[in-house]
Order: structure tokens, then sequence, then C-alpha cells
């Protein structure tokens, strides 16, 4: 077994603090990865407070990772020692289910694995995540990372950049498109990146003013404060996508009003209550809700190369390990531009 160091939360009313643990030893697909850097999601915090249900405790949160292949396993052909690699939310799923094969394995319809407070194909193993020196992955759940960019810029794409990136490609957003991000935090500032990239007129849609030079600094052409009711009446019918990463909760029913006929609003952010859907708001226009979970490996590849040639890293502020119960605090507060990313090496 391999001795590990890293941070979990004890329970669910308790802060992160040091925890020692080991990870298997290498079998002939893994790849051992030493952790530079893991970025901080939202649900990290959802999780480790049992906000969702489910948790497993001692819970290591992380999965937005990227480091350095330090060995690897005697059948491995994609990985070698020294390459840069990057893991997200997921570390195995059954490989064999119509979702696994086309690609989806993050849909897998027998076994996700999840790379943290999950459990491995075996259904006995605890996974943890990337608040950790190192993580053990089979080489196929494991992506390439460019040298070209800042990694601590990377490390959210893995979870931040697919989750905003996945749907925009599935519902074809680009040029023409008149797109609405709800919610400017680590999911939003990405889905105004890459919609603008793609060539859509994007709005920002957020109950602060303060953000609005920020929305265009990253690409966003309009903006609208959401509790200005002139301001969102005048926006009503005038956009083709809304993607909604907002993880708390709020009124979706002022936000459909918003999508003209047959527009669809597409839900990317989690709140730990059910939000109140008024039905006909979607009848008198055939409009459309859907949902949307980070994406495939396949997909994720294509992102992190898209975002390599295109110069696109998440905006970031690098943290000490020891800093994150704060960092925590200041998510659910909204005082970070836009993710916080943990420099392992301070662990």
């Amino acid at each position: 077994m391999i001795n590990v160091r890293g941070y979990a939360a004890a329970n669910a009313k308790a802060l992160l603090g040091p925890f020692k643990f080991e990870r298997r030893e290498l079998r002939a697909h893994d790849v051992l990865i030493d952790i530079i850097y893991s970025g901080v999601c939202h649900s990290d915090i959802h999780m480790a407070r049992d906000e969702w249900g489910g948790s497993i405790y001692p819970l290591v949160p992380g999965h937005e990772i990227v480091g350095r292949v330090s060995r690897v396993g005697s059948d491995v052909k994609a990985f070698k020692v020294g390459d840069l690699a990057g893991v997200g939310v997921l570390v195995d799923s059954c490989r064999q289910c119509t979702s696994c094969k086309q690609g989806n394995e993050q849909y897998c319809e027998v076994h996700l694995v999840p790379t943290y407070s999950g459990l491995e194909m075996d259904m006995k193993t605890v996974t943890y995540g990337g608040y950790s020196t190192q993580i053990v992955t089979d080489e196929n759940y494991v992506l390439h990372i460019s040298d070209k960019l800042s990694l601590a810029g990377v490390a959210p794409l893995l979870c931040a950049g697919i989750t905003t990136y996945s749907p925009l490609r599935h519902w074809k957003v680009g040029k023409g498109h008149k797109v609405g991000v709800v919610g400017l935090g680590g999911l939003g500032h990405m889905a105004v990146k890459f919609a603008a990239s793609f060539g859509a007129e994007v709005t920002v849609l957020s109950t602060s003013d303060s953000k609005q030079n920020d929305a265009k600094k990253l690409g966003a052409h309009h903006f609208v404060n959401t509790k200005d009711d002139a301001a969102m009446k005048k926006a009503r019918n005038s956009f083709d996508f809304l993607l909604n990463t907002v993880s708390a909760p709020h009124n979706i029913n002022a936000l459909i009003s918003l999508l003209k006929v047959n527009g669809t609003m597409i839900m990317v952010g989690i709140s730990p209550e059910d939000l109140s859907l008024s039905v006909s708001g979607l009848i008198s226009k055939r409009k459309t809700i859907a949902g949307s979970m980070i994406g495939g490996l396949r997909e994720t590849q294509e992102m992190l190369d898209y975002c390599a040639d295109k110069n696109i890293v998440s905006d970031v502020e690098v943290i000490a390990m020891k800093d994150i119960n704060e960092a925590y605090e200041r998510m659910i507060k909204g005082d970070v531009r836009y993710r916080f990313v943990i420099d392992i090496a301070t662990l």
C-alpha cells in the first residue's frame, strides 16, 4: 500500500483536518500521480457537510486534480513517468453499459465510481479525493494535461470546465445564439468564457452588480441584475439558452420567463433544496428545462485540448491547505474570484 497524507472531514459537522491513509498498490493499468494542485468545488462543501446525503466519512474531498505521473503499472500505454496528468470527478465505471460505450461514463447505468466519498467497483473500497499528496487511478480515467497553461488555472477545468463545456457543446451553442449565464461563480465564469469563445452573444444574470465589470472582462456582452424587476421584464423572451450554474435556492420561474419560444434552460448547479417549478411557464412557449452532469472522458480531453489551443483557464486564487476551512466559508459568501485552488506542496 502507498502511504498518503491528506485533509479530511471526520463527520458532517467537523472542520477539515490532517488525515493519513493508504492508496492501493499499482495494478497493471494504474498510474500514480503526485498531486500538485487540487481545485475546490462547491460540491466539496456539500459533500463534506453531507448536504446531499450519502457522504462517507472520513471524507477527503477534491475532484479537480492536476499533477505529475511518478509511477506506472506494467501495462500502462497512455502515460509515462514525468507526464502531466489530471483526474476529474470520476475514477471508474462499469465500462460495459450503453453510456460507458458511448463515452458518457458520467451517466454509467451500473456503477459510477466518484473520485471521493464513493465505492470502487468492488463495492467495498472507499475513494479519497485530491486534497492529498498522491492518487492512484486507472489510466483510462486519467487526462493528459498540456504544459502550455498555468497548472493552477487548469485544475478547475476538470470539473467547472467540463461541467459548462459539455452542455454548451451538446446543445450546439454558438454563433447566432443568445445565451444567459445564471450566476457568476466557479461554474459561471467558465460558462461565460466558453460561450463567448464559441461565438454566442452572452449575458450574465447575477444578483450582484459588483460582478458586472468582471462579466465583461470574462467575455460577456451584457449584464442583468436579476433583482432589478425592470431589467428582468425587459429581458423576457430574449434567450435561446440559459445555463443555470446556481447551487443555492432561487426562483427558476422568473428565469424561465426570459427564454424565447423553444428556449432551453440547462441546469448544472444543484441546490440543496428542491426548486419550485410552475409548469405553465414551460407549456406556454414550448420551453425546456434540462440537466447536464460533467462530461465523459473523451469529451473532457477534448475540452482540455480546446483550452490549451485557445489559452483558456480558470481564474483562481491559490491557497495553502491549512486555509481550506476559511476558504469554504468564503465560497459560501461568494468571496472568491472565481475558484480556490490548493497548492498541495503546502500540505
